[in-house]
């Protein structure tokens, strides 16, 4: 009885030293992250809460008492109040290319979208910048294409939808992180409401080429099968989205709400079937997820959509003048299921 009971006190004691390890990492991020004062704040507040984590464990195992860590759980619940405190907002002082929120109206097929954006790109820094207000006819709607941008690793890739017009027009819907001016991105700062997140809309020699051309990203173009009125609803669910946003800031997350995940969410209101999946947050494998569920046709193998659907190549030989949208297209089969073009 007493070996058991010695098994069970060690077992608590190791859990309950893994989560005030784990506590304390979140809550060392979060002040790193969120304590307003600058650096010289951020590095103060960070190492002192971390002095508090390490000195609540050694007297809780020197002592063999439980109030050290009782002391630690209410500074904790502080630090947690303090943290609903923190909320979005729409005004900051934003990066350039993030500085206009979309916001559009439907009615009937036709639709109007303003802030859309139709940059042309020297470099990171150096840009043409025009934000319009551009009209789109669903009832000419005829393809949906996703595209994905890598920059490191082949299991991480920033997503977009790019909806296609009977015209040649197309325009690509793109969740990001919203910037503040100056600020850099940040994966781990993504979880610690560092960013908030923007709905762009924009021509495709802006936002696929700023990747390729200048940023040197590779991108890949996959064709969605997907009917027409399913093309639509996500087409509306966009602008629907985006006048959330306008109305209601929302953070970034890098898990919970992010380009893929927002996807997602979007597609279960086409499709409530629509599988939840590790791929959509391993995004780089989302061509995979695609093609096991339909959205991607079969008759080609996921290596082969990935072979044609290269753009990089293609992308880096435009020159400004070019169309670009068919010259990274040249190679790439349409989706089976995509509906004709309507008679004018």
């Amino acid at each position: 009885m007493r070996k058991r009971g010695m098994l069970v006190r060690t077992v608590l004691g190791g859990l309950t030293g893994l989560l005030v390890v784990a506590s304390g990492l979140w809550g060392g991020f979060a002040l790193w992250y969120q304590l307003p004062g600058g650096t010289a704040a951020r590095w103060v507040g960070t190492l002192a809460w971390a002095a508090l984590v390490l000195a609540a464990m050694v007297l809780a195992l020197t002592r063999r008492a439980w109030w050290p860590l009782l002391a630690y759980l209410a500074l904790l619940l502080l630090m947690f109040a303090w943290w609903v405190t923190i909320r979005p907002s729409n005004d900051r002082v934003w990066a350039a290319d993030v500085s206009h929120l979309l916001h559009g109206s439907v009615e009937g097929s036709k639709v109007t979208l303003v802030n859309v954006r139709d940059f042309d790109w020297r470099t990171d820094d150096d840009f043409d910048e025009r934000w319009e207000t551009r009209q789109y006819d669903l009832d000419h709607l005829v393809s949906a294409d996703a595209v994905l941008s890598y920059w490191g690793s082949r299991a991480i890739a920033h997503a977009m939808i790019s909806f296609g017009f009977d015209d040649g027009r197309h325009v690509v819907f793109s969740m990001e992180i919203r910037r503040e001016k100056g600020e850099a991105f940040s994966e781990i700062g993504g979880f610690f409401k560092q960013f908030e997140l923007v709905l762009i809309a924009a021509d495709e020699h802006d936002i696929i080429r700023v990747r390729t051309n200048v940023r040197g990203e590779d991108d890949y173009l996959y064709p969605l099968n997907m009917p027409r009125e399913a093309m639509r609803s996500l087409f509306v669910s966009y602008v629907n989205a985006a006048n959330e946003l306008t109305r209601t800031p929302r953070f970034y997350n890098t898990v919970s709400s992010n380009c893929t995940t927002i996807v997602y969410r979007m597609a279960r209101r086409i499709d409530p079937g629509l599988p939840l999946d590790l791929r959509l947050l391993l995004t780089g494998y989302l061509p995979e997820y695609l093609h096991d569920n339909g959205a991607l046709d079969h008759r080609f193998s996921v290596a082969e959509w990935r072979n044609m659907g290269r753009i990089t190549d293609r992308a880096l030989k435009t020159t400004p003048t070019d169309d670009f949208s068919a010259a990274i297209r040249q190679g790439v089969p349409p989706a089976r299921g995509a509906p004709a073009a309507p008679s004018p």
